[in-house]
């Protein structure tokens, strides 16, 4: 008999237990345990320990502690519901969606309902009836059957086996590997993050996420800790009400894999807790819940998108507030000021061991710390503080006799107070002494973990309870939390932002940074912060600088830092100029770029979609998109594939390797259309100076863009310095339009409080473009801001508008009409320019003071065309710049200029090229230079041959703006 757990079916009852014997292998159920022997009913009587939280209540009074675990022991899903369930003696099997299932093996019958560090949520019907569809029955050999309409579980009801537990996952394309058997590894598995790149000099390996070519992937968590109501711990009261506990005595863990993902078997399991995802190729849906099963992203504030400064350097007061101050004074935007462990005394008595840890401000450098503080926050800056708190508090702390006090110590005694995250009387007193210093004015930590991952607690990692309880902490009265901390495995994006570690400064690590900040999202870990620069070691490398510039403007965090060598400093000014002009166009466009930032911050954390995506996830049955591994979808709108090797001598740009999906394309930089046409998108070398990164915008895309104060204005004026910091919600936006499709987008500020930016207390403003090239009128429509009135209020009373349709042919300026609500504005009221072939291909819209209860339609009447692609001309300007034998410049822009920017041209391109750069250099080496001029010399002939060729570099990137059009590529 089969049973459809999903419904009612003929002596099927719900929730009950029911005899599973020889007798009566009909009569198999869900609910509660199943007994297979043909005692089965007094076993049944027998009493199980589940530890199930949702049925205990929090004892603390205190809300500002309570809330320290509240999202966990009150979250009424993080049990199961009785249908989901199908459990034995020893056994528990929990189908928690049609492709998603928990396999529990316990050789004392002792299962798990309670929250742990990895999960929080296993009943995914928010409370309706709705529960997945999933039938159960026993086959004709007794083995256990478990189906949904994308998996078959196939089980023997033993101890877990590789020959003994197997799952199918159905449709999926082209992989011979589909088939689980319990403690297979997964060659297909597309990879998570690691827990740190420190001293990383490019690839480290990665821990698994739960994506696979293979369709499958197996997330282990055996061995983490619990969350459960306790009024005491260790038998002293816990002011915590909830805390971090073993699964019980009786669960031992050491026979269980010590891979993280625990894909190898182990035959003798005391206990296993497994959760398999078989998603297919359907990676977004996997990853939804994924955050379902372990919590969403949070919202990050608003001053987290900006450019962060940070340095390993013993700065002085002064030092740090006049590098600060120089930095609004030219323009450079920075909203968080991240200051390393200096701030602390380290010349400590050797009796005391190392100054790594510390709590007391060094006054000789920082003399008023308060001030100090309160300055950076008058600047606009969020200030945070480096913490090694490994060694405790120690008694030289200012804070060593409060701190004593509260551990019941005689602070005379000067007997040091552990760090022991174990004992909630200490954390308790450890935040009271942050808290004394978060009164002064530093926002949020910067958790520096580096100590291993062992406490007195077997299971508990001392960075997992940091990086949860500072999070947490932070948001008690109203604050917004934040952490700057490592990775502490699965789970841990719930505590945002990654601080991936001290990399080693080359070109190598710059390219595995773009990788591994992809990858990271196959397991869900959305916010990584780069040391942008690297850290240490390395060669000096202008270029390699700038370059890495370009990749923190499109990363989820973008934040400089660097060693305490003198000849480290990432300020721009130390380099030459064209390096520094990089450097600050990146800095600048990503300050810029917070209203979209902002915007994909509450996509991530309220639609599940992290900033940053590989390209599979959206295109998973194209090969390319497997094959690109430094480019990625940088929020909704746009591609990006960051340079991430040296320029080339002969073309003077750097070479990104691209692969656009199906489409049309817009450089979002100079608006140039790439056409992308067929299943398989299109494949191709994008070749970019030193001041611009492959960045694509699609069809129909736009992106809002606050304007800052020019450097001009920052130089000559102390208020519009004193403003290039701001994150406020901004007056003045420009916003971008790509040509080609209708597009949509809603932009979404709030007030800056946690609480309503959590509940969805928004102010949004919605953006309408609609396309038409000839035959109507192209608008574009930014509707009044409507949503909370609380969020609304908060915004400007008026702005500043600036609609820029980039890569669109110039139009007839009379043709563009402007309306606000339903009065159109005089020509002398609007503002409207173009930007032609040597720069954007833009037509820009400007119009002022608009209140935001108001409505603004731009309306081209006749429609926008796409502007045309100036092949030759882009052409020129690459061989202007390269760095070949003026002849073969000539023949090349002749073949070009004569067939039209077409791809006719290539074929003549071909002729000038060597087969090998290297033949370029052994001739140059080998003309005769005395007798170059004689007419009667053969080295004429061979000087000649040489003045007409052309590198293979050249004539590719000759080739990426030729064929940006074409439709005929592919990948």
């Amino acid at each position: 008999m089969v049973y459809d757990f999903c419904g009612s079916q003929s002596g099927f009852n719900c929730g009950s237990r029911d005899e599973f014997s020889a007798g009566s292998r009909d009569d198999f159920e869900s609910g509660s345990r199943d007994s297979f022997s043909a005692d089965a009913q007094n076993s049944l009587s027998s009493s199980k320990n589940i530890v199930n939280a949702c049925e205990c209540t929090c004892t603390c009074t205190d809300p500002s502690k309570a809330r320290i675990f509240a999202d966990f022991v009150n979250n009424p899903g993080v049990k199961a519901n009785n249908q989901q369930i199908i459990q034995g003696d020893c056994f528990r099997i929990t189908v928690i969606t049609d492709s998603l299932i928990r396999l529990e093996w316990s050789d004392d019958g002792n299962f798990v309902d309670a929250p742990t560090q990895m999960v929080v949520c296993r009943d995914f019907s928010g409370g309706n009836s709705v529960q997945p569809k999933f039938c159960a029955r026993e086959d004709e050999n007794g083995w256990l059957e478990v189906e949904t309409d994308k998996l078959l579980l196939s089980y023997n009801r033993k101890s877990f086996s590789k020959e003994g537990l197997s799952i199918v996952v159905r449709g999926v394309p082209c992989s011979q590997f589909n088939t689980w058997h319990y403690g297979d590894d997964c060659p297909g598995n597309l990879l998570g993050t690691a827990r740190t790149l420190d001293e990383a000099d490019g690839a480290i390996k990665l821990d698994y996420g739960i994506m696979s070519r293979d369709g499958w992937a197996v997330l282990d968590d055996s061995k983490s800790c619990v969350i459960v109501p306790e009024s005491e711990v260790n038998g002293k009261p816990n002011p915590y009400g909830a805390w971090v506990k073993p699964r019980s005595q009786e669960f031992d863990s050491h026979d269980l894999s010590s891979h993280d993902n625990s894909n190898n078997a182990s035959q003798n399991n005391r206990y296993r807790d497994l959760y398999f995802f078989g998603y297919g190729h359907n990676y977004i849906d996997a990853i939804r819940d994924f955050y379902k099963l372990t919590g969403s992203q949070p919202l990050l504030p608003r001053f987290a998108m900006g450019n962060w400064w940070s340095r390993y350097c013993r700065y002085s007061q002064s030092d740090y507030e006049n590098l600060m101050s120089r930095f609004k004074r030219e323009a450079i935007p920075f909203s968080t000021a991240v200051i390393d462990m200096d701030w602390h005394i380290r010349d400590v008595d050797s009796k005391y061991g190392s100054g790594w840890t510390g709590y007391t401000w060094n006054d000789q450098l920082f003399p008023d710390h308060k001030a100090f503080l309160r300055k950076l926050a008058n600047e606009g800056l969020a200030p945070t503080l480096n913490l090694h708190p490994r060694d405790g508090v120690r008694a030289f702390e200012k804070d060593y006799p409060q701190v004593a006090r509260d551990m019941g110590i005689d602070p005379a005694s000067g007997k040091a107070v552990e760090f022991d995250l174990t004992n909630p009387r200490f954390v308790e007193a450890y935040f009271n002494m942050h808290h004394r210093m978060e009164d002064e004015g530093v926002k949020f930590w910067w958790i520096d973990w580096q100590q291993g991952g062992v406490t007195k607690q077997a299971g508990l990692d001392p960075l997992w309870m940091l990086n949860h309880m500072h999070y947490e902490d932070l948001a008690r009265d109203g604050g917004w939390p934040l952490t700057f901390s490592r990775y502490a495995g699965p789970g841990s994006h719930r505590y945002p932002v990654g601080f991936s570690g001290d990399t080693v400064t080359t070109w190598n690590s710059l390219a595995f940074q773009a990788y591994f900040t992809s990858t990271a999202s196959n397991i869900g870990y959305g916010w990584w912060s780069h040391d942008i620069g690297g850290h240490m070691l390395g060669v000096r490398d202008n270029e390699l600088e700038a370059r890495w510039y370009a990749l923190g403007a499109f990363s989820p965090i973008n934040r400089l830092h660097s060693s305490c060598s003198p000849f480290a400093g990432k300020e721009p000014w130390n380099f030459p100029r064209e390096t520094r002009d990089a450097m600050v166009k990146m800095l600048r466009l990503r300050a810029s770029l917070i209203p979209y930032l902002y915007t994909m911050n509450y996509r991530a954390a309220f639609e599940n979609r992290p900033i940053v995506e590989p390209m599979y996830w959206q295109s998973p049955e194209v090969g390319a998109a497997y094959e690109m591994p430094q480019e990625y979808r940088f929020g909704s709108e746009l591609i990006v594939a960051p340079v991430v090797s040296k320029n080339d001598d002969a073309v003077t740009r750097g070479c990104a390797g691209v692969w656009l999906p199906a489409g049309d394309w817009y450089d979002f930089f100079d608006g140039r259309r790439y056409v992308s046409r067929g299943w398989n998108g299109r494949r191709f070398e994008a070749w970019r100076a030193l001041d611009r990164v492959p960045a694509f915008a699609r069809a129909g895309a736009i992106v809002p863009m606050q304007v800052l104060p020019s450097v001009e204005d920052c130089a000559r004026s102390d208020e519009a310095a004193e403003s290039v910091n701001s994150v406020e919600n901004p007056r003045s936006l420009r916003v971008l339009a790509f040509p080609g499709a209708d597009g949509e987008f809603v932009m979404r500020e709030d007030n800056g409080r946690f609480e309503d930016a959590c509940a969805g207390k928004t102010a949004d403003t919605s953006m309408r473009f609609v396309w038409r090239d000839g035959n109507g009128s192209t608008q574009f429509v930014i509707d009044a801001a409507k949503g909370c009135d609380s969020a609304v209020v908060a915004l400007p009373s008026e702005r500043d508008w600036s609609v820029v349709f980039r890569g669109v042919a110039c139009p007839d300026f009379s043709r563009v009409r402007v309306f606000v609500g339903d009065s159109q504005l005089e020509s002398n009221a609007v503002e409207v320019s173009y930007e032609g072939e040597e720069s954007t291909l833009s037509l820009t819209v400007c119009v002022r003071n608009v209140p935001v209860c108001e409505c603004v339609r731009v309306i081209v009447d006749g429609g926008l065309c796409i502007a045309q692609d100036p092949k030759v001309g882009d052409a020129y300007r690459l061989l202007l710049q390269a760095q070949v034998p003026y002849r073969g410049k000539e023949m090349a822009f002749d073949a070009i200029r004569e067939a039209g920017g077409s791809a006719s041209a290539l074929s003549a391109l071909s002729a000038l090229e060597y087969e090998r750069e290297e033949q370029m250099i052994e001739q140059q080496n080998s003309v005769d230079m005395v007798n170059a001029h004689a007419c009667v010399q053969p080295s004429v002939v061979k000087w000649a041959q040489w003045r007409c060729t052309l590198p293979g570099s050249v004539k590719r990137a000759l080739e990426e703006i030729l064929l940006r059009e074409s439709t005929c590529m592919s990948a």
